[in-house]
């Protein structure tokens, strides 16, 4: 059996997901990262330092870019890019790219001919290295759209817990949402039938407005829901209020009928279920009212 090479350029959450999917002897696989010291080592994964040490491209058959751009492009694609277009061994690049790109359509359902209109920086940023990785000629790209991102050590649970959380309505708004082992799914099928080109919108069937979210995890926990918080006077950050200014449904049809996937999370309902059980969350004992209460 010939051994295939994953290199997965950012070796956080999903990356983390997608090499729990593929371990076994037919992969090895590396993941970088900028500090060894901040991450928590996985059994299999050869762990790099970078920027910092050299990345040993030769023989790898499969690349996973998950590294944000900034204002001076895609890091991966200004550093490596050109070494990355002459590998011989390559047979599928995947950028995990984000449906902001997509920009605001007022509620309304955007698939993958939607034009791109991205109307925040980190949109246009993502539109950018899209264009930019799409460029390179013969590279067998593939580009997954990603939704908002949740799953085990990553929901809306601690913040309940804390009595943080706050359920901020703004009329109208939805966001769409997926599992990270939904995410894993998606690429391990790209990778099993890959299809230069193609771009995927990776989420799930139910956009939903943020505070149904919210209060369902509170009805998990057996915790009050929390009161609504206008969105006008919920004093937000500039970074949390510009996910606001978006406010769009994602339609996944294409996963679903050209990769063949079925989701195991279709909806926030029975992920955050998934969640629930994953952290263990039956043992959370809710806080007593205080006295007087």
């Amino acid at each position: 059996m010939t051994k295939k090479t994953l290199l997965c350029f950012g070796f956080g959450y999903t990356a983390r997901a997608l090499a729990q999917v593929l371990a076994g002897p037919e992969w090895r696989i590396l993941g970088t990262t900028r500090d060894r010291a901040e991450i928590t080592p996985v059994e299999g994964v050869e762990l790099l330092t970078w920027p910092g040490e050299d990345v040993p491209l030769d023989g790898v058959t499969h690349i996973l870019l998950s590294i944000s751009p900034s204002e001076e492009g895609d890091p991966v694609l200004n550093a490596l890019g050109a070494r990355i277009a002459e590998l011989p061994s390559l047979e599928w690049l995947g950028y995990l790219s984000t449906t902001a790109v997509y920009g605001d359509h007022d509620g309304a359902w955007v698939d993958e001919a939607t034009p791109i209109t991205p109307s925040s920086q980190r949109g246009d940023w993502r539109a950018r290295a899209e264009a930019d990785w799409q460029a390179l000629p013969e590279l067998p790209l593939h580009i997954f759209r990603l939704a908002g991102i949740y799953g085990p050590g990553r929901g809306p649970f601690a913040k309940l817990m804390s009595g943080r959380a706050r359920r901020i309505v703004k009329p109208g708004q939805v966001f769409s949402r997926i599992h990270v082992e939904d995410i894993a799914q998606v690429l391990a099928a790209s990778i099993a039938q890959p299809n230069p080109g193609t771009i995927y919108n990776v989420c799930d069937d139910n956009p939903a407005p943020p505070q149904d979210v919210l209060g369902y995890a509170a009805e998990l926990l057996g915790l009050p829901v929390p009161a609504e918080v206008p969105f006008d006077e919920a004093g937000m950050s500039p970074m949390a209020r510009s996910f606001y200014g978006e406010n769009k449904r994602v339609r996944n049809d294409r996963i679903k009928a050209e990769l063949g996937v079925d989701l195991r999370y279709p909806d926030y309902r029975s992920g955050l279920r998934a969640v629930f059980a994953a952290e263990d969350m039956e043992r959370f004992v809710p806080p007593a009212d205080p006295p007087g209460v």
